[in-house]
Parts: structure tokens; C-alpha cells; sequence
């Protein structure tokens, strides 16, 4: 080893002292740029890191004002929908949805994993505001939770004027002070009611929004399905005639993202869902739909292993190669199909 050093030593001492001035000048001013994308790829794949889970019992405890006995019910919900925005606003890297600077433009995996996480805090934060702290349908709305819906909702792109991180952090301040009102006993205005018919509302919404994510990654592959808009009401009608079959595809290009968007989205419900189970328990004890729930949430976590792979795969369903797609459509589809289950037991008497 001594040996090659001495002679990559000698070899450029020749170079420097042989070459020209012009040939020296292009050599030296290659090498920053050579360090320069260096730094750049590693600055990207440590960028690239997907956050780790957190607890949510945690989560809540360290946000109650003196110790456990001051978790009340929806501590856990809310704690949980703060950290998760948190986790997107600080996490390695920072918010890159709407970065315009290299290496974040060269990266859509990460912002493809955000978009997940915030589609799921968007659809939590309006049952929020709309089901879990309002008692029936004439009560009246939260004051803080008015302010935090739509804040979650700004341009996820937006980098100037005003930034998405400034309008999304005002969100997590409103739910700040929604759980303080809310860990209050003095200030009954606060309120998380958990019941079954709003646990059976919001889930009806995850239900779809993972039905949507399964198709799309099943798609990678290519289908030609039957459409079944209309099936199970002879009198329904829509505004369009449409063909009786049709061909779904994803596009190669969108395969990754597809992938990584519903990545950010099972973890997120993974957080979700185990706060429900804490806030939720005695509901789901009485239906006896504690495994239920714990089946979903095994599934999800599925989606969460490590991926080996360099490049997501599209493989053919049964080809040489496999397909990183139809491998999530498959907890994503067993997720859901136990979502379905657990609504039909909130839905018993």
C-alpha cells in the first residue's frame, strides 16, 4: 500500500511539474467541482432518510401540564397530530416539499413521503374540527381548531410569501392551545367527544383514501377493470356515460411516488390509530373492536420495513423481478379490508 501511494505521489509531482499552466489551472478547478457533487450526493441520501415512528403515549405525557392523571380524552389524538406535523416541519432536511435549491429539486421521494404524512393530517385535523369536539351537529365549532384545519390545508409547495412552514406551524400552535384548553377543568368549552359514530366518520375517510392508494399502486402493473361506478343501486345515475371496461396504468415515472406517498401516509395512520385505540378504548372495548383496530394497525406497519432495494421495482405480478408496488397494495388492501370490518362493528348496537 506504501508502494502505490509513493507512486500516485510521483506520478502527480510529474503531472504538476510536466504540465502546462493551462492544463494545471483545468485540473485545479475540476477538483471543487468533483468535492462539490460529492457533498451534494451525501448531502441528498442523509436528506433522503425517512423519520423514525414515535410513541404516541409519549408524546401525550410529555404534553400534559403535571403528570398521566392530566391525559384526558383526545390528549392522545391531538398529541399525536402535533407530533406528526412536527416530525414533517423538523425533520433531517426540514420541509423540502417546496424547497427551489438543489439537492432538495433533484429529490421527490422525501417530498412524495410528505405529501402522505399531510394528506392523513388534513383528513384528522377536519374530523377534528367537525366531529370529535363538536357534541351534535348544532354545537358550535372549536375556536382553535377553526384556526387549524385550514392552516394545514395552505399550498403544500408555497416558499415565499408565505412560506408553507410559517402557515402549517400556525396550525400547531392552534392545537397547542386547543390541548391546553383541553387538559383544563376549568375551561369545559374544550371538548374531544369520543363515540362511535365519529370514530365510524373518520374512518370512512381513511378507508377511501386507502382504497385510492391501492389502486393506484396496482395499477403499476396495468389493468383493464370493469367499471363498477354504478353497482348496487339500479336507479343511479352520473352526470357522463362511461365505458363498461377501461385500462388503468400508472405511469413508470410516477411508480416511486405513488409508492412513497402512501409510505408517508401508512405512517402517519399507524400514529393515528394508536392514539384512537388509547382515546377511543372503552368505545372499542364495548364493541369489542380493540383487536380490530390492532389488526389494522399490524398491517400498516408492514408497509414500514426497510426497503433494500436502490430504484422501487415494477416488476411483472409473477415475472423475474419484484414489484415494490403490488408488494404495499397488498397490506395497504388487507388494511383497509379490516378498516371496513372495524367500521361495520362500530356500526352495531
Amino acid at each position: 500500500m506504501k508502494d502505490k501511494l509513493e507512486a500516485w505521489k510521483d506520478a502527480f509531482l510529474d503531472w504538476r511539474n510536466n504540465a502546462s499552466h493551462s492544463e494545471r489551472s483545468k485540473g485545479w478547478l475540476v477538483f471543487p467541482i468533483v468535492v462539490f457533487l460529492f457533498l451534494f450526493v451525501v448531502l441528498g441520501y442523509y436528506w433522503s432518510g425517512e423519520p423514525d415512528s414515535f410513541d404516541v403515549v409519549v408524546a401525550a405525557s410529555e404534553r400534559a401540564p403535571e403528570s398521566k392523571a392530566s391525559i384526558v380524552t383526545g390528549s392522545y389524538t391531538t398529541s399525536s397530530v402535533i407530533v406528526a406535523m412536527e416530525t414533517l416541519l423538523n425533520k433531517r432536511g426540514g420541509y423540502l416539499s417546496n424547497d427551489v435549491l438543489p439537492p432538495s429539486t433533484f429529490l421527490d421521494n422525501i417530498p412524495n413521503w410528505e405529501f402522505g404524512v399531510l394528506v392523513q393530517i388534513r383528513d384528522i385535523a377536519r374530523a377534528m374540527r367537525n366531529d370529535f369536539s363538536r357534541s351534535q351537529s348544532q354545537s358550535t365549532e372549536d375556536t382553535d381548531l377553526i384556526v387549524a384545519e385550514p392552516q394545514f390545508n395552505f399550498d403544500n409547495s408555497s416558499w415565499i410569501l408565505p412560506a408553507t412552514e410559517g402557515e402549517y406551524q400556525e396550525g400547531v400552535d392552534a392545537l397547542y392551545r386547543y390541548l391546553n384548553r383541553l387538559q383544563n377543568p376549568a375551561n369545559p368549552e374544550a371538548q374531544f367527544y369520543a363515540r362511535a359514530d365519529n370514530l365510524k366518520d373518520w374512518l370512512s375517510q381513511v378507508s377511501k383514501r386507502l382504497g385510492s392508494l391501492s389502486q393506484r399502486l396496482s395499477a403499476s402493473v396495468g389493468q383493464t377493470r370493469f367499471n363498477t361506478d354504478l353497482a348496487g343501486d339500479a336507479e343511479a345515475q352520473q352526470s357522463t356515460e362511461t365505458s363498461k371496461q377501461f385500462s388503468v396504468k400508472t405511469a413508470w415515472s410516477e411508480i416511486d411516488d405513488v409508492f412513497y406517498e402512501t409510505r408517508g401516509a401508512a405512517w402517519a395512520l399507524i400514529h393515528f390509530l394508536k392514539a384512537i385505540e388509547q382515546d377511543f378504548e372503552p368505545v372499542l372495548q364495548k364493541k369489542n373492536a380493540l383487536i380490530s383496530l390492532r389488526q389494522i394497525i399490524r398491517e400498516l406497519e408492514g408497509t414500514q420495513d426497510e426497503l433494500w432495494s436502490p430504484m422501487i421495482m415494477n416488476g411483472s405480478g409473477f415475472g423475474l423481478f419484484a414489484n415494490h408496488s403490488l408488494v404495499m397494495a397488498s397490506y395497504i388492501s388487507r388494511a383497509n379490508s379490516a378498516l371496513i370490518d372495524l367500521r361495520n362493528l362500530l356500526e352495531q348496537g
